[in-house]
């Protein structure tokens, strides 16, 4: 474990540390190890020794969004982190395995000895919430391991959307581990396949789209001369990928957030704007949606969205299974009705195309398609033991909950906070009451 140290100007000392831990946890004393980093954020207002810092409780926060997303340092004291500060903890901030620091994964950091699609997909298949949580305990035993209290060999963690995937995983097999759980937006479906979950998914999106449309009417022809154009006109953007009809269509991914409708339209009445102006899309506006579309820089988000959901299923592309039951999603058969038909976006979904449209994506493609198939998943979590759980469990619960209700009713000690005025991204639109909901929550008491 290396270490490097500083401060920041918000008086939080930070403690960067890597960790060397297995690939397989199934035969860990002979396999390859892979680096792991995180980040401890100590406040020193409730820390001023190095004997006080080590007694500071750990609450580590998994929020690894998708999955395959890193955690950014935390800036400034206005947001969760400080929220969480204040309570007396310090933070432990985990790139998850193949993210960030941690043996960040993509086509060109693949190990050598992956000489096949099947390699690569074999090799993938470590990096999904199992692994992440043996991670955790892995660092929890070095960090806090040999701490005389049992309960001080005990931490919190915080899983923020598929942070909360991990968070659920964890506590079906290393409860022991736990001295507390927070989940916001997390509460995660505890099926064998994603069918179900696209399904819903599916119904939210169309949803969506209905409320954008009807706050910006105009869009639905200019979202039809768009498509028109990219089916007509092959479209490369700065990265080498392929903007086609279908690729503009997944900027709905984000209408599931806060302002995201808003944005959408944002870059529709740009890319109008071009083709009024220019008869092309402009450098700009095609910067301007691959920075919106984070797929090449996390692949992992990509390869192995659908299989976070499996246990001994294959996912078989359940996202285009769902989308291709309406045929509004599909513009081969939107672009033949009246006009003022609209062209639905898609959201938070995976499709098989996006591995020949996304350019680094598409040596993962031949992988992709061996996972997709893939009925060989092993068990992400244990009924039994989320039945009986004795780890208390505070969750934030945003709109749409259908699913998450189903969860919590299976996970014993869960308690919620449910609002219908924040979006999947809750816990940064309001941290401060997210947090404060959650503390009360954590303090168990009922009037």
């Amino acid at each position: 474990m290396e270490l490097e140290t500083y401060s920041n100007k918000e008086q939080i000392k930070v403690v960067e540390r890597f960790f060397d831990l297995p690939l397989d946890y199934s035969n860990p004393s002979n396999s390859e190890k892979i680096r792991v980093f995180a980040r401890s954020l100590i406040p020193k207002n409730k820390a001023k020794t190095e004997e006080e810092e080590k007694n500071l409780p750990y609450l580590i926060l998994l929020r690894s969004g998708g999955p395959g997303f890193e955690v950014d340092l935390p800036t400034g004291s206005s947001g969760f982190a400080g929220e969480i500060h204040e309570q007396g903890y310090q933070t432990l901030w985990l790139d998850p395995r193949g993210t960030g620091l941690s043996t960040p994964l993509s086509a060109e950091t693949l190990p050598a000895r992956l000489k096949s699609d099947q390699d690569i997909a074999d090799y993938v298949k470590h990096f999904r919430a199992d692994s992440i949580v043996k991670d955790c305990e892995s660092i929890r035993q070095i960090l806090i391991g040999d701490k005389p209290n049992e309960t001080d060999r005990k931490w919190t963690i915080m899983g923020q959307s598929f942070g909360g995937f991990c968070a659920i995983t964890y506590l079906s097999f290393h409860s022991e581990g736990l001295k507390e759980v927070f989940i916001t937006g997390g509460l995660a479906p505890l099926g064998d396949n994603p069918d179900p979950n696209y399904e819903w998914t599916v119904r939210k999106v169309i949803g969506r789209n209905k409320v954008f449309y009807s706050k910006y009417p105009k869009d639905v022809q200019r979202v039809r001369d768009i498509a028109a154009y990219l089916e007509a006109n092959p479209v490369v953007l700065p990265s080498g990928g392929n903007l086609t009809p279908r690729r503009f269509q997944e900027l709905g991914i984000d209408f599931g957030m806060a302002g995201g409708i808003d944005r959408v339209h944002q870059i529709v009445l740009r890319v109008a704007n071009d083709l009024e102006l220019f008869g092309k899309i402009s450098y700009k506006a095609l910067q301007t949606i691959e920075r919106n579309q984070s797929f090449d820089g996390n692949p992992i988000y990509a390869i192995l969205h659908e299989p976070i959901y499996c246990q001994g299923k294959a996912p078989r592309w359940s996202a285009k299974r769902a989308v291709y039951k309406v045929p509004q999603f599909l513009w081969a058969h939107v672009k033949e009705l009246s006009a003022d038909e609209p062209l639905y976006f898609t959201g938070e979904m995976i499709f098989p195309e996006m591995f020949d449209d996304y350019a680094n994506l598409r040596p993962l493609k031949g992988a992709a398609e061996i996972l997709a198939n893939d009925d060989s998943w092993g068990p992400l979590y244990d009924l039994k033991q989320l039945a009986r759980n004795k780890v208390k469990i505070s969750a934030a619960t945003y709109v749409p909950f259908e699913l998450s209700q189903q969860t919590a009713a299976q996970i014993q000690n869960t308690e919620q906070y449910i609002t219908n005025q924040l979006f999947h991204g809750g816990i940064r639109q309001d941290p401060k009451d997210v947090m404060k909901r959650l503390f009360e929550l954590s303090r168990r008491e009922f009037a």
